[in-house]
């Protein structure tokens, strides 16, 4: 018989539990979590960290490595993109500024 199920089967269980503790840590307690001031004024910024690691190799990377040209379409959408959501606040019009001046380079020019 063989026994080669054992490990993969110990590593999901393993972990399913240590994803069970981890989220489920903050909703055990009766009471909410004392944290000090300087933790709650950082985590405020913890999705816009984690969106911003994503995005930014997309943007200033290509194959691993930095774009090493200025001819990349990517660079002007971004800057539009920037100035657009600067300038009125709207996520929407971002989106669509960006891809109204990524489209047009990387299809039509193929940049």
């Amino acid at each position: 018989m063989s026994w080669s199920w054992i490990e993969p089967t110990i590593a999901i269980l393993g972990l399913a539990a240590i994803t069970l503790v981890s989220r489920a840590f903050f909703m055990i307690p009766d009471r909410e979590l004392p944290l000090p001031d300087w933790l709650k004024r950082g985590l405020k910024y913890a999705p816009l960290a984690a969106l911003a690691s994503v995005i930014a190799p997309e943007i200033f990377m290509a194959q691993g490595e930095l774009i090493g040209t200025l001819q990349d379409a990517r660079l002007p959408s971004v800057l539009c993109a920037a100035g657009y959501y600067f300038w009125r606040r709207g996520i929407l019009g971002t989106i669509v500024v960006g891809m109204v001046v990524y489209l047009p380079l990387h299809i039509g020019l193929g940049w």
